[in-house]
């Protein structure tokens, strides 16, 4: 899941955030249903996708689905990380589909670190606890839960609904089901766009709404080996041509390095946004219009980039995350490997980006893209046709509350369908708490009542665009 910590930059206005009770029944429904997904395990080491698949297709089932049109898949190498995909016929054979798009897997959690059992949702002080509790089984438990709701309700959509579920979000090397919907079944999951993770909204640390993100692209991630080796030798004897020392020399070449400022109709808007706002320094929204006008502006770069999210936000960045060297603490290393992580701003290739670390990392160094290599991320365009209702569905549910556009840093599986020629929005509603509510760390957890409000506001939306 990504962060909105750019859009809470932006904006300060709060509006009280008060207590609602959770205790409508199809309130009491839904709780069922996002309890058992949370409580089952979906991490790569000891969990199963495919079980919660199972679960969320008995019970869309139940609801009345025709078998026809809920479609379990799996692979025969990966049978743990299936998925689920569910459709709801719309009446008008010429709209094209929406896709409500959900990842089942989640960051591995480990018992002994967290105060509670992290499989196990627990409520305590206003929160739900348990690892997938926002990342991503909010939303995948809303979306399942809104596909219920429409088939018992008798709802009767214009436009065709369609679900997709899919594990491997969360690990690079694991079997992607967006991914393999993608190249494998599109016309199952074929739409005129997607909805999905990415957006949300941002609370203070009182509880107190501050900004609603609809997020409108987003980076690629990518991982690249820098890899030095040498003959060695004996630690009594060094040399100048030592591994470890190349490899220290190429990564301090690629710290040193910034890539040039680049700018989306996103992020062109969104730091519209922000230097319109009046809620940066003077010297900050200067700075950012004079980047606007002019994206070469080293200094007015400078500026804006002294804000990690905004300089994140503006040019593709690379760092080293891991590091091995040497095989024995008396020799002259023979082998020294790091690995540089890099999201890359979209419309720049995985090509440009090797060709740029490998002139940093010089000729005794060898850069490698590592697998898999993700596709280049194409920014969605900001179509009033999908903005509008997101905009206009919020002004109801969250009055006051300023929307703003947003760029993901991170990457989630739209880049997938982004690649295929479908565009991807991160739907805005669920409100996070100032620190990021422990998602990817430890003692996950979301406010109960941003969780039931993200549900009304998401269900309603869905309906907006349906028809």
């Amino acid at each position: 899941m990504r962060s909105i910590r750019l859009a809470a930059t932006a904006m300060a206005l709060t509006l009280p955030f008060v207590a609602a009770a959770q205790d409508r029944p199809d309130q009491k429904a839904y709780f069922g249903l996002y309890k058992e997904l949370v409580e089952t395990n979906t991490t790569l080491s000891s969990g199963s996708c495919t079980q919660a698949a199972d679960q969320i297709a008995a019970r869309l089932k139940a609801a009345g689905y025709a078998d026809a049109d809920v479609t379990e898949f799996s692979v025969p190498d990966h049978p743990k990380e299936g998925g689920v995909v569910a459709v709801l016929k719309g009446s008008d054979k010429k709209a094209k589909p929406i896709l409500l798009l959900a990842h089942l897997d989640v960051v591995e959690a480990k018992r002994a670190d967290w105060q509670r059992d992290p499989f196990k949702l627990i409520e305590e002080n206003g929160y739900y606890y348990g690892r997938g509790s926002v990342d991503d089984k909010a939303m995948g438990s809303i979306w399942a839960d809104a596909m219920i709701r429409f088939k018992t309700e008798h709802y009767a959509p214009k436009r065709t609904i369609k679900l997709a579920l899919t594990c491997g979000e969360e690990t690079t090397y694991a079997f992607n089901g967006a991914d393999w919907l993608a190249k494998n079944k599109r016309d199952l999951i074929d739409a005129e766009f997607v909805l999905n993770e990415g957006g949300g909204g941002r609370l203070d640390a009182q509880g107190n709404r501050q900004v609603l993100a609809l997020q409108v692209g987003e980076k690629a991630a990518q991982n690249f080996t820098f890899e030095v080796t040498n003959p060695g030798g004996h630690s009594s004897q060094p040399v100048p041509d030592n591994a470890i020392y190349q490899l220290a020399d190429a990564l301090k070449a690629v710290q040193g390095y910034e890539f040039p400022v680049r700018f989306t109709d996103t992020t062109r808007a969104f730091f519209s946004g922000v230097a319109a706002s009046g809620t940066a320094p003077a010297p900050v929204s200067d700075a950012i219009k004079r980047l606007l006008a002019d994206p070469n502006d080293k200094q007015a770069d400078a500026i804006v980039s002294r804000d990690k999210a905004f300089h994140s936000t503006l040019r593709t960045t690379c760092v080293a995350t891991l590091l091995s060297g040497g095989h024995a603490e008396n020799a002259l290393p023979q082998r020294a490997t790091a690995n540089v992580n890099c999201r890359i701003f979209p419309g720049e290739t995985v090509d440009q980006t090797l060709a740029k670390l490998q002139e940093l990392a010089g000729p005794k160094v060898k850069v490698t893209a590592n697998a898999p290599i993700r596709p280049v991320a194409v920014p969605p365009p900001l179509d009033p046709k999908v903005l509008g209702p997101m905009r206009a569905v919020a002004a109801k549910h969250f009055p006051g509350v300023p929307i703003l556009p947003i760029m993901s840093t991170g990457a989630s599986d739209g880049i997938f369908f982004e690649a295929i020629g479908i565009p991807v929005y991160g739907a805005p509603g669920t409100f996070i708490d100032p620190d990021g509510n422990g998602t990817h760390g430890l003692n996950e957890r979301i406010r109960v009542k941003s969780l039931y409000d993200s549900r009304d506001y998401l269900f309603d939306l869905v309906k907006a665009y349906a028809g």
